[in-house]
Order: structure tokens, then C-alpha cells, then sequence
């Protein structure tokens, strides 16, 4: 479903990629993991195109990203993201923040988005609070109806750049709840996520990232049995530590 191949990026002299590679098969968990600043954010955001890269290749689905010809917006359409901060339409309802792209990018008509849209929000809980805007709800519901917008789009596959690290202690068992429920109806997702009882329960792989580089590509089982590097050892001691 996703193929990296070499990928690299920088910003003058820092280089935030350095030779990326991996895979990503159809219905497959990927957590990202590693140190702030080691890349995991920048690389899921390459994948839809988000975020250019210099080197390399990215391929979604049988679309090469990196092709001057490719649609992007049409390819992240397919692309479901779930960011840190929600990033709802605060003027609009629930029901709209759904609606608007269904209507703008699949040109489906509004009886079909809303109902699609209602369809979802009740798949994660909050049909009750479709007619609210997002600054009535708690953060853990904000995150909840991004995720539920970004499956009206009908994606193939899913990015979550660290969808819990804005929640409270509290509220983000709600949103891993409907995350672990994706991954069971065979969802394809990479996750970059410190929640490491998540990794170990829905993920099939770890990615392990430091100074821009794939240190570990591993299931994650062994991942978190035994991680290879001296690197990742330390991460985890200190984040399972806490």
C-alpha cells in the first residue's frame, strides 16, 4: 500500500530524512516511534505529499507522490490525516466539518455527505453531538470527529501524527479506542504515537527513527522484547520508565 525508497529531505545543512526506506502492506499497523525532532512527523507528512522531499520515492497505492504530474489533492483525498491538533473548522458544526470535503473533493451530493458523515460519527460515538461546533466539545471529541472526517473520504489508507499528545491523560483512551477498532477492520495506518500499550496492542511493526534515519524496521514483538540498537534501548527504558 505505502513503499518508501531513499527518502531524504533537509533544510539547508540540516538534513530531517536521511535515506528513509520501508514498507507498508495493505490492512498493516505501523507505529513510528523515536526522540522529538527525529523525523517521524516529516516522513508521514511525506507520504501525502504534505511535506515535499528531495530524494528518493514514495508510492501510495500504486501513485508515485513525488510525480510533478500527480494530483496531490485527489491523492490526499485517498490519504486519510489525523493531526496533533485537530484542525476543525471552527465556524462550522460537526456535521459540516464532515460534510465540506465530501462535497468539495468527491462531489457528492449534500444528502449523501451528511449521511455518510452522521453514519460515522456515530461509528465513534458522538452522533448526539452532530450539531455542535467543535469548541463545545472536549479535546478527545475534537479528535474523535477528525478522525470520523477523515473516513468519509473513504481513504485507503491512514496517518496519525501523534493524534494524542494535545489530549489530556483522561481523554486519550477515548480516541485510541477508535483507533484500535480501525486497525481491527484492517485498516492500513502509520501511527507516530509515544503511546507505547497501543504499539504494543494494534501494531504489527515499529519503526524506530533518530538524526532522521530508519535505526529500527522491526515487528514489534521484538521491537519491545529486545530493541537491536543501543539507541532504541534507551528510548524505550526511559518512555516505558514513565
Amino acid at each position: 500500500m505505502i513503499e518508501i525508497r531513499d527518502v531524504s529531505k533537509w533544510y539547508g545543512q540540516t538534513r530531517v530524512l536521511n535515506g528513509a526506506s520501508t514498507t507498508v502492506a495493505k490492512g498493516e499497523v505501523v507505529v513510528v516511534c523515536g526522540p522529538s525532532g527525529s523525523g517521524k512527523s516529516t516522513l508521514i507528512k511525506c507520504v501525502n505529499g504534505l511535506e515535499p522531499f528531495l530524494q528518493g520515492r514514495i508510492v501510495v497505492d500504486g501513485v508515485s507522490v513525488g510525480d510533478p504530474a500527480t494530483d496531490l489533492p485527489r491523492l490526499r483525498a485517498r490519504v486519510g490525516m489525523v493531526f496533533q491538533h485537530f484542525e476543525l473548522f471552527p465556524h462550522m458544526s460537526v456535521r459540516q466539518n464532515l460534510a465540506l470535503a465530501q462535497l468539495r473533493v468527491l462531489g457528492r451530493g449534500a444528502e449523501e455527505a451528511d449521511a455518510r458523515g452522521l453514519r460515522l460519527l456515530d461509528r465513534v460515538g458522538l452522533a448526539a453531538h452532530a450539531d455542535k461546533y467543535p469548541a463545545q466539545l472536549s479535546g478527545g471529541q475534537q479528535q474523535r470527529v477528525a478522525i470520523a472526517r477523515a473516513l468519509a473520504m473513504d481513504p485507503v489508507c491512514m496517518l496519525f501524527d501523534e493524534p494524542t499528545s494535545a489530549l489530556d491523560p483522561e481523554m486519550i483512551g477515548e480516541v485510541l479506542d477508535v483507533m484500535i477498532e480501525l486497525a481491527r477492520e484492517g485498516m492500513t495506518m502509520m501511527v507516530v504515537t509515544h503511546e507505547m500499550g497501543f504499539a504494543r496492542k494494534v501494531a504489527q511493526r515499529i519503526l524506530f527513527m533518530d538524526q532522521g534515519e530508519i535505526v529500527e524496521d522491526t515487528p514489534a514483538g521484538d521491537f519491545f522484547a529486545a530493541p537491536a540498537s543501543p539507541r532504541a534501548q534507551v528510548f524505550l527504558s526511559r518512555i516505558l520508565h514513565h
